[in-house]
């Protein structure tokens, strides 16, 4: 059986999903067979993975295929076996080693979740049966003691499954070590032991000036330092699944060509732009609620939503929906991709009510197609075919519905061989449901040549296993890995 490690964090976004895609490409580099496993997670961002023994995919959160990628392994659904995806303020899907389980309440969950600790000890108990070393990422934080009696996802799976801790905490946001000491001062005994020492992450400037703060925290809590890792540029070249980073990238740095992209209240995939923030004359913006679509954006993209009805509305309460009919007017182009396709037609129906008590929404009307959503969930990766550029694609599907329609006849895409997607009479504005369609090189260039934007085509993939090689290179020289390694067990 595999040794592990696990990382747990002083809060959420302290940088734990990064550390352990570092940590995975490290051990590769070294030699060893490592996979990475997250207990429980939430996140709108999912990828397609293989469930063990079907011909079927599933879904796990993106960064577990991110880590999955920087281990050199192909990502399954018991390295993520449980996917919360919010679907409104107080509820979420539940996807329990890869299929949709049911819905629950927050309030609820908490007493679900503890009923799904053993479909986690059997996906644990089978990832680790062929490797070498599994890095784990907790969620959240071990100091959510109110959450502890039924917890899945931290202290409760550590010591459960026996795996030592490593807590990371964010220097750049203030007060870490008031965090780490203030942890270590109410977790319980048995949760304490658990610890093996602690990682200082975001770090600015020399990391020597920190020596003093290590000095503190050691006498505090008795723990040892791992190390201090400096702040992480490359980060900004991988794949996220929280979108607290959307709040960042909502205005980036002005660039030669501009697109515009709403953030939706349930978006979900919005990874699936990372490719197009990669190019060099290309400035994606987020628009928060609230903004305007800005006028001078060349393309808009309405991205995936895990709740279309719902996101239609808040369009509409923001306006956009108006900014969306002015950018048409003015001979702009438009995207929808999954749940954003849906959007741009004429109505989307749920005759089941699977999203909730709205049944019917009407459509944005800029393509001439009806959705019908339905319960079966669609989850499988795909090989597919740009047909306007004749350019290879691959991607995946996580979608439910059925969209049909007269613009259908003039489909952007084939999926497996079968037109997927619709497109309008002038080509301005165009949808499909397949996600991951920028990530081919030869496409986005094409595509991004056809609005005016000259210099496209980096080599998407080739820059995110450079930046994978890059982050393990400096957690070998911040980190004391061999301490790290041997605390395994």
């Amino acid at each position: 059986m595999a040794r592990a490690i696990m990382l747990q964090g002083t809060g959420s976004d302290v940088g734990k999903t990064l550390l352990v895609a570092g940590l995975c490409r490290l051990a590769r580099n070294r030699g060893l067979r490592v996979k990475p496993f997250k207990p429980q997670n939430m996140s709108n961002n999912a990828a397609v993975a293989d469930i063990p023994g079907s011909a079927m995919g599933g879904e796990i959160g993106r960064a577990q295929w991110l880590q999955a990628l920087a281990s050199g392994v192909e990502p399954t659904v018991d390295m993520n076996p449980v996917l919360l995806k919010p679907q409104s303020d107080i509820g979420s899907q539940i996807v329990v080693q890869g299929r949709v389980h049911g819905e629950a309440r927050a309030r609820d969950y908490q007493r679900l979740k503890a009923t799904l600790m053993d479909a986690v000890m059997q996906s644990w108990e089978r990832l680790r049966e062929d490797a070498d070393l599994v890095v784990v990422e907790g969620a959240g934080s071990p100091a959510e003691i109110n959450l502890r009696p039924r917890d899945i996802a931290n202290m409760g799976f550590a010591t459960r499954a026996g795996v030592p801790v490593v807590l990371v905490g964010d220097i750049d946001r203030g007060g870490v070590i008031a965090a780490i000491a203030g942890t270590h001062l109410i977790l319980p005994e048995e949760d304490r032991a658990m610890i093996a020492g602690y990682l200082i992450n975001k770090f600015r400037g020399d990391v020597t000036l920190f020596d003093d703060g290590l000095e503190a925290i050691t006498r505090f809590t008795g723990w040892r330092s791992f190390g201090v890792v400096p702040w992480l540029r490359e980060a900004a070249l991988l794949p996220s699944e929280d979108s607290v980073i959307l709040e960042r990238v909502s205005r980036g740095e002005e660039k030669a060509f501009r697109i515009a992209v709403p953030m939706l209240s349930r978006i979900a995939n919005f990874d699936d732009l990372d490719p197009l923030r990669a190019e060099a004359n290309v400035e994606v913006v987020f628009v928060p609620p609230g903004e305007r679509l800005p006028r001078d954006a060349g393309l808009v993209v309405i991205p995936g939503s895990k709740s279309t009805i719902a996101d239609l509305a808040m369009l509409r309460e923001n306006g956009w929906d108006a900014d969306l009919a002015a950018h048409r007017r003015r001979g702009g182009h438009v995207v929808g991709l999954c749940g954003g396709y849906q959007m741009l037609g004429r109505s989307v129906t749920d005759p089941q009510g699977i999203e909730g008590a709205s049944r019917e929404a009407e459509g944005l009307g800029l393509l001439d197609v009806e959705t019908v959503l339905e319960p079966e969930k669609t989850v499988r990766n795909v090989a597919a075919h740009s047909l306007a550029f004749d350019e290879p694609l691959s991607g995946y599907e996580i979608h439910l519905g059925r969209t049909s329609g007269a613009d259908c006849l003039r489909p952007p895409v084939t999926i497996d061989g079968v037109a997927d997607g619709a497109a309008s009479p002038d080509g301005r504005v165009w949808g499909t449901y397949l996600h991951g369609i920028f990530a081919a090189d030869g496409f986005r260039r094409q595509f991004l040549e056809s609005l005016g934007v000259r210099g496209a085509g980096v080599d998407y993939r080739a820059e995110i296993e450079r930046a994978l090689d890059a982050i393990a290179s400096h957690l070998e020289t911040h980190v004391d890995c061999e301490a790290l390694f041997a605390a395994a067990r």
